[in-house]
């Protein structure tokens, strides 16, 4: 017997994602399944889909599927953090590190997941708590400076132990899977997903210490808003939640295996070398 009775579904708020859910929903009657739609997102589409909230779709899915690229990866991670249900990235643009397939491949995809043949890819979160609201990013959270603000000066301390103040564009906790984010940009190191930890980054630094610190999963960080700094936005997988004023403070957890990402072949290094364009050096002689 399959494994997948219940196909849920997240889309892309603008990507044209017609032809994936047809796929789907022909695979679905053929084997008997249901699939499921958020009614705001299957509402656009002319489709069968069942509409049902957030909440009936994270409990009732056997399989979650993401329609669109890392964002909606993210956003879907973020609907299952906690849950052991397999989510599975399907690419509608660019090249994501996320997302596992192209619609092409969709239809003999979800059959090899209903026979069991593939792998799961656990990815840690962060937690924290901003302005009283609980927040998670699979990706990172970043204080950020606002425009004509001023910098963002920021104590960092891993463990209750005090270790270096930045003053930096932003100050990015982020985790493995964020590493080839924002993360990257700021020029941090790449770290595969299979490495629970946290890094901590300084963007644009304007203090003598400009490297990136990285933490075990099970060591916490707190981030002190300093005097002399602006007032900061806090960004959480791009999305900005909140804002933070001199004195505040935020500390970030890990939440090791949060979500379970499906894999069927491709690898972090693989994802990494194309999404990167990682050629290697020049030859030399």
């Amino acid at each position: 017997m399959g494994m997948v009775g219940t196909v849920g579904l997240v889309l892309h708020p603008q990507r044209d994602s017609k032809k994936a859910i047809d796929t789907i929903l022909r695979w679905a009657a053929d084997k008997g399944a249901t699939v499921l739609g958020l009614p705001e997102e299957v509402g656009r589409i002319d489709c069968s889909a069942v509409p049902v909230d957030a909440a009936d779709l994270v409990e009732r899915a056997d399989l979650l599927v993401g329609l669109g690229g890392d964002g909606t990866m993210l956003r879907t991670m973020r609907l299952l953090a906690g849950r052991p249900t397999p989510i599975l990235g399907v690419n509608l643009g660019k090249l994501g590190f996320l997302a596992e397939i192209d619609v092409d491949e969709l239809a003999g995809t979800l059959s090899a997941i209903d026979r069991h043949e593939y792998t799961i890819e656990p990815r840690m979160a962060i937690r924290s708590v901003v302005a009283g609201v609980a927040v998670t990013a699979f990706n990172d959270i970043a204080l950020v400076r606002i425009p004509g603000e001023g910098l963002a000066a920021v104590s960092v301390t891993p463990s209750g132990s005090p270790f270096v103040s930045l003053s930096a564009d932003a100050v990015i906790v982020a985790t493995s899977t964020g590493s080839t984010a924002y993360s990257f940009s700021a020029g941090g190191p790449i770290v595969s997903p299979r490495v629970e930890a946290i890094l901590v980054v300084p963007a644009a630094a304007h203090s003598s210490f400009n490297r990136a610190l990285v933490l075990p999963a099970d060591e916490e960080v707190t981030l002190e808003v300093l005097p002399t700094s602006g007032r900061l936005a806090v960004e959480v997988d791009g999305r900005v939640v909140g804002h933070l004023c001199p004195g505040d403070t935020v500390t970030v957890t890990a939440w090791p295996g949060a979500a379970k990402v499906v894999r069927v072949g491709t690898t972090f290094y693989e994802r990494a070398r194309r999404k990167l364009r990682v050629d290697g050096s020049a030859e030399v002689g």
